[in-house]
């Protein structure tokens, strides 16, 4: 199966094209064993927080809710360390890209598509992430929820990217590795890409993937020219 109509890709950030779990690597010898039972509920909390702040209309940016998720997950593991807190959060604007994430943009942008990011992150946090990965160079924009000031899967946040490049859903190729974001996009009229790293079960949603694949590798392969 391929994608065709595709004016624009857009990808998701955090777990798509940035490796979370070395987010919290980065206090492996201070956490030792618990490193990724950190990880874990930092990030399921940090997609909790979201999604409440966004029901409750309590907006905050994603970069307070990173730090407020993050709190409760070492509180819940019983870690009081001012320092470990800030080093975490430090490596939150540093995150490293997946080794199929940039050349993948690559070959899209040899192919003159459209790219863009669009994600919760917070302008700060995405500016940073991207700087660092040097994606500068293949992105066409980087878009944050900040605008409509409510995160994903809120279709207002999907509208970004249509308005961003005058275009219509269906010529929207959206990339993710959270199902659930997926699902979202789908709805909103997206053809999506499913980017199934961890070999989950797909969601159980009103709206499912197009295209399920393992790797970004497979990406520039399913774009019908």
């Amino acid at each position: 199966m391929v994608l065709s109509g595709i004016s624009v890709c857009v990808f998701d950030a955090y777990g798509t094209l940035f490796d979370l779990d070395k987010i919290a690597s980065v206090g492996r010898a201070a956490l030792g064993d618990r490193v990724t039972a950190l990880s874990d509920l930092w990030r399921r909390k940090q997609l909790e927080y979201s999604w409440l702040r966004s029901l409750m209309g309590r907006h905050a940016d994603f970069w307070q809710v990173t730090g407020e998720s993050l709190d409760y997950a070492l509180s819940s593991l019983g870690i009081a360390d001012p320092g470990l807190r800030a080093h975490l959060m430090e490596a939150y604007l540093a995150p490293s890209a997946f080794p199929d994430a940039l050349p993948a943009l690559r070959k899209l942008r040899a192919a003159e598509r459209k790219l863009a990011i669009l994600s919760n992150g917070s302008p700060t946090m995405l500016t940073s992430a991207v700087k660092g990965a040097d994606m500068n160079d293949v992105l066409d924009k980087t878009l944050s929820v900040e605008p409509v000031g409510i995160f994903k899967p809120h279709p207002s946040v999907y509208r970004l990217a249509t308005e961003a490049f005058d275009c219509q859903p269906n010529q929207v190729a959206f990339i993710s590795s959270n199902g659930w974001d997926v699902a979202g996009a789908a709805a909103f009229g997206f053809q999506t890409v499913w980017v199934n790293r961890r070999k989950a079960p797909r969601e159980v949603l009103p709206a499912a993937p197009h295209i399920e694949i393992a790797s970004l590798e497979a990406l520039p392969g399913l774009l019908q020219q």
